[in-house]
C-alpha cells in the first residue's frame, strides 16, 4: 500500500522544477535583460530630449547625447534621430542663429551649440562613408534634414546650405561610401528624382567636384548618378516640388533654378566635366552608348560634345563606331559640319568589323549615312566594293546582311550597277580580256574612298560567294545574278543572324533529302602518327611518329 507524500516534500520538488526550469532557459532571461536595458536607455533618451525642449539651462543634455552617438563601436540611431528633432527645434527657433546686437553670453551659447551641430553632422557624414546600409541610408535622411530646416528657416544661409554647406559634404560621403550601391540609389529615387532643387543642387555639384582629377571608380558612380536623370525637363515644365524652401515667385525670372533652361545648364556642366576626366575606355564605351538618348539632350548647347565625339571617333576599333550614332545626331539634328565624316568611315570598314559584337549597330548606321541619293556615284561605289571584298573573309553571318545591303545600295543608287555588267564596245580588248584575263583598278589602299576606282571594278566577289560552302550563304549571293525585282530587302531580317540561330534553324528544320549519300569516316584509327600496319602484325605498338616519317621521305 502506498504512503502518504509529506507536504514539505512536495514543496521542495516544486522549488527544484521551478529552478531547473529556470536554469534551462537563460537565453530567455537574457533577452529579457537586453530587452530591459533597451527600453531604459530609450527612456534616457527621450527624457534628455524633453528636457531640452523644456529649458535652456539643460543644453548640456546635447553634449550628453553626443557622447552616446557610439555605442558599442556601432553608431546608436536612436540617438542619431533624437539629436536631429533637437537640432531642427532649435534651428527653426533661431537659437543657432547669432545677432550682432546679442549679449555676450547669448553669443557663447550660439557658438557652443554650432559646435556640437558640427560634432553631430560628422558623425553622420562618418557614418554614411563607413557603416552598413541601413545606418547609411538612415544617416542620408537625417542629414538631408538638416538641410532642409537649414535651408527653410535660415534664409541668409539657404544657398550655402546646398552649394558650399551640408550638402556638399553630404554628396562627397555618398560618392566616396564604402559599399554605398544601396544609400546612393536611396538618394536618388527618394531626392534627385522628387525634388526639383535637390536636382539642381545636384548637377552643380557633379561639375565642380568632376572638376579635379577623380579616380575610375568616383568617375563610375558619378557617371551613374547623372544617367539615372535619363529624361530631361520639359520645356512647359512648372517647377513646384522643393524639398527646401520654396522660391518666391516674383523673382522667378531671374531664379535658375526656376527655369528650364538653368537646369539644362547645370547638367551639361556636369557632363562636360565628367567628359574631361582620363576615363578609361569602358567609360567612354559606355558614355557612347547612351549619348543620344540620356547626355545630349540635355545639352543647351549639343555641339560641345563634338570634340568628345571625334576624339572617340579617331580613336577607331569599336570606340569609333559607337561613336558614330553621336556624331550622326550632331550631323543630322544640329547641322554640324564634318568634312571628313565618309573618308573615316570608309576606314571603319575593316576585317574586324564584322567579327565585332557591334556589327549590327553598325550597318543600321551605314544604312542610314548611305541613304541620301546625292552621294557621288564614286563615293557609294567604294562602299559596295569594300563591303564585297571584306565579304570574302567575313563569317556566313555576316555575309547575310552584306549582301542585301549591297543589293538595296545598287536599287538606290542605279549608276552603280555598271558593277555588275558593263559591255566592252571595243572588240581587241574585249578579246584580250577573254584570254588573258584583267587586273582588278580597285585600289584597297586609297584612304579616299572617291579616288579608289571602285566604280571601274566589277563585284567579282559577290559572284565567288555563290559557291560558298553554306547553302544560306551561296543562295543569297545568287540574288545578285538574277534580275532585279524585288524592291528592297528588309535589312531587320538579316543584322541579326548569327551561329545560334543558323544551328537552330537547321535542328527545328524537317528532314531534308539528299541526291546523294554524305561521305562519312566509318573507321576510327587507333593512331594517327604510327604505323598501324605494324602495330596489327607485331601485337605491339610502333615507334611514335613512323607514319609521319614515311610522308616526309615520301614528299622529299
Amino acid at each position: 500500500m502506498p504512503g502518504i507524500a509529506d507536504p514539505s516534500d512536495l514543496s521542495t520538488r516544486s522549488k527544484k522544477r521551478k529552478q531547473s526550469s529556470k536554469e534551462a532557459n537563460p537565453s530567455s532571461k537574457r533577452r529579457a535583460v537586453a530587452s530591459d536595458k533597451i527600453n531604459g536607455e530609450q527612456a534616457k533618451i527621450e527624457e534628455l530630449e524633453a528636457q531640452i525642449s523644456e529649458s535652456r539651462k539643460y543644453y548640456n543634455n546635447i553634449a550628453t547625447l553626443i557622447s552616446m552617438l557610439n555605442s558599442d563601436d556601432q553608431p546608436n540611431l536612436a540617438v542619431a534621430v533624437s539629436l536631429c528633432r533637437v537640432f531642427c527645434r532649435l534651428i527653426a527657433g533661431g537659437d543657432l542663429q547669432q545677432s550682432s546686437r546679442a549679449a555676450e553670453q547669448e553669443q557663447i551659447i550660439v557658438a557652443w551649440l554650432k559646435e556640437r551641430l558640427q560634432e553631430y553632422q560628422a558623425f553622420l557624414l562618418k557614418t554614411i562613408r563607413h557603416s552598413d546600409s541601413s545606418s547609411q541610408i538612415t544617416s542620408l535622411t537625417l542629414s538631408m534634414r538638416i538641410i532642409s530646416t537649414r535651408a527653410t528657416h535660415i534664409p541668409e544661409a539657404e544657398i550655402q546650405a546646398w552649394t558650399t554647406g551640408l550638402f556638399s559634404s553630404v554628396f562627397e560621403a555618398l560618392v566616396e561610401a564604402e559599399d554605398g550601391q544601396g544609400v546612393r540609389t536611396e538618394f536618388v529615387e527618394k531626392f534627385m528624382k522628387e525634388y526639383d532643387d535637390v536636382r539642381f543642387y545636384t548637377f552643380q555639384k557633379i561639375s565642380t567636384y568632376a572638376a579635379e582629377n577623380r579616380p575610375a571608380e568616383t568617375i563610375e558612380v558619378l557617371i551613374w548618378i547623372l544617367s539615372q536623370c535619363d529624361s530631361t525637363i520639359p520645356q512647359d515644365h512648372t517647377f513646384t516640388s522643393f524639398y527646401g524652401k520654396t522660391p518666391s515667385a516674383q523673382k522667378a525670372q531671374k531664379n535658375p533654378l526656376l527655369s528650364v533652361n538653368g537646369h539644362k545648364r547645370r547638367a551639361q556642366e556636369a557632363w562636360l566635366a565628367i567628359l574631361r576626366n582620363n576615363l578609361s575606355e569602358s567609360q567612354r564605351k559606355a558614355l557612347l552608348k547612351k549619348i543620344t538618348h540620356t547626355i545630349a539632350p540635355w545639352f543647351f548647347r549639343p555641339e560641345l560634345l563634338m570634340d568628345f565625339l571625334t576624339d572617340s571617333y579617331n580613336s577607331g576599333g569599336s570606340t569609333a563606331l559607337l561613336a558614330l550614332s553621336g556624331l550622326f545626331y550632331l550631323i543630322q539634328e544640329k547641322n554640324l559640319d564634318y568634312p571628313q565624316f565618309y573618308p573615316k568611315l570608309y576606314s571603319l570598314l575593316d576585317s574586324e568589323l564584322l567579327h565585332s559584337k557591334h556589327r549590327s549597330r553598325f550597318f543600321r548606321l551605314l544604312n542610314s549615312f548611305l541613304a541620301s541619293t546625292h552621294l557621288p556615284t564614286t563615293l557609294v561605289a567604294s562602299f559596295i566594293k569594300r563591303l564585297s571584298r571584306l565579304a570574302l573573309n567575313a563569317p556566313p553571318s555576316a555575309i547575310v546582311a552584306i549582301v542585301p545591303f549591297i543589293y538595296n545600295l545598287l536599287k538606290d543608287h542605279p549608276t552603280c550597277t555598271f558593277m555588275l555588267h558593263r559591255t566592252l564596245q571595243d572588240n581587241k580588248a574585249k578579246a584580250k580580256i577573254e584570254a588573258h584575263g584583267m587586273s582588278d583598278p580597285f585600289n584597297p589602299d586609297q584612304p579616299d574612298p572617291t579616288l579608289t576606282h571602285a566604280i571601274e571594278s566589277s563585284l567579282w566577289e559577290i559572284e565567288t560567294l555563290q559557291s560558298h560552302y553554306h547553302p544560306n550563304v551561296a543562295a543569297i549571293a545568287r540574288i545578285i545574278s538574277e534580275q532585279f525585282t524585288k524592291q528592297l530587302y528588309n535589312l531587320e531580317d538579316f543584322l541579326d543572324y548569327n551561329y545560334h540561330g543558323m544551328l537552330l534553324a537547321e535542328l527545328g528544320a524537317e528532314e531534308k533529302t539528299f541526291k546523294k549519300a554524305p561521305v562519312v569516316e566509318f573507321q576510327i584509327p587507333k593512331r594517327i602518327f604510327t604505323d598501324r600496319l605494324l602495330e596489327e602484325d607485331n601485337g605491339e605498338d610502333s615507334a611514335p611518329g613512323s607514319l609521319l616519317r614515311r610522308l616526309w621521305d615520301f614528299s622529299s
